[in-house]
């Protein structure tokens, strides 16, 4: 890609990619001021949607893991039903989306960490064992992929094999050079990084994969806190059609003159925007299944079929300790989901 072209189109978007912008930078404010949760609710938090991610990035591509079946491989459970391509894939996923999520501070934006992500990526995927961390050898083209992991169509021609070092050299120092100096939002680089990166196809395979792991990594160095508490995979899975669309109107510009990248600019703005959305709503505790632990979720829902409870009978009929019951009580007035009645020995409780 032109980067004077890219330039000059940054330089002149409309008007409603920067509201959207200002809406995303809000609920980013909104979530760094009024995240309050506890360490415990947020990597419970994270450990969901590790799961959620990593079950919607690799369905993406052709894999057919759901959540439940990802969360299982993860916990070791043997999964015979599913082709041995399909649970590798997930796994390199999973564990390369976690050390993103746990190390994203310190790790530095370049073409050797894309290529090490790569080769991390594909580790244990053994049709990739010649080609993890190396740059193409032969040509590759973009397929659109229905839930069957069946190509549907070719989306568009990727960079050839033999400039693909140098379009990558020069992307990543475009990159790097525009978040050092804050020439551009944030968010426009990332996506422009993003749209770029697919339509050079660096790899062999796993590039969309790369593109959401790099997504998460640029995005949570930029300031997103959020991220691994909302799945950026998920809204790609749920609205995949117009992904691809977005993608495809945008790079089939790309070396023409009317080189531009607006439709991928709405479409990732917009489920950025939703993300961030995704994120802030946590904080109104509405969601009990994510927020609260097994034992709170045990409590408040034997309160939830009867009409009133002491401590001691919470703890007799669900096998509690008393201490951990009085916990899990003032935890759940805390979030206003059940009341205090009465004092001393004759205190009960019952849901608002």
């Amino acid at each position: 890609m032109n980067h004077s072209n890219l330039d000059q189109r940054l330089n002149s978007l409309p008007a409603d990619i920067w509201q959207r912008i200002a809406q995303i930078d809000e609920l980013k404010g909104r979530w760094v001021g009024g995240v309050k949760l506890s360490p415990q609710v947020l990597g419970r938090l994270k450990k969901s949607v590790l799961v959620t991610s990593t079950g919607a990035s690799t369905r993406i591509e052709g894999a057919r893991l759901s959540d439940e079946d990802v969360e299982k491989l993860m916990r070791g459970i043997s999964m015979q039903q599913f082709a041995n391509r399909d649970m590798q894939e997930v796994q390199g996923y999973y564990e390369l989306l976690t050390n993103v999520f746990e190390s994203w501070d310190r790790l530095r934006f370049s073409e050797g960490l894309i290529q090490h992500f790569h080769q991390e990526l594909l580790k244990y995927v053994e049709k990739d064992t010649r080609h993890r961390g190396e740059y193409k050898k032969q040509e590759n083209k973009v397929h659109m992929v229905d839930e069957a992991g069946q190509s549907i169509g070719i989306l568009f021609d990727t960079t050839p094999a033999y400039l693909t070092p140098k379009d990558m050299q020069e992307l990543v120092e475009w990159t790097q050079q525009a978040r050092d100096a804050q020439t551009y939002h944030p968010l426009l680089i990332i996506a422009s990084f993003l749209v770029q990166f697919l339509q050079i196809h660096p790899f062999q395979d796993g590039n969309g994969r790369l593109s959401r792991i790099l997504t998460n990594l640029l995005m949570l160095q930029a300031g997103y806190a959020y991220m691994p508490y909302a799945s950026h995979e998920k809204i790609i899975e749920d609205n995949k059609p117009e992904y691809y669309l977005a993608l495809r109107q945008s790079q089939k510009t790309l070396h023409t003159e009317a080189e531009t990248i607006l439709p991928w600019l709405e479409f990732f703005m917009d489920a950025a925007y939703q993300q961030a959305q995704m994120a802030l709503d946590l904080l109104s505790a509405e969601n009990l299944d994510k927020l609260l632990s097994p034992r709170q979720l045990e409590v408040w829902g034997y309160l939830q079929s009867v009409q009133e409870a002491t401590p001691k009978e919470l703890s007799e009929n669900l096998n509690i300790p008393r201490p951990t019951i009085n916990q899990v009580l003032n935890r759940l007035i805390h979030l206003k989901k059940i009341e205090r009645l009465g004092q001393g020995r004759g205190t009960r409780y019952r849901v608002l």
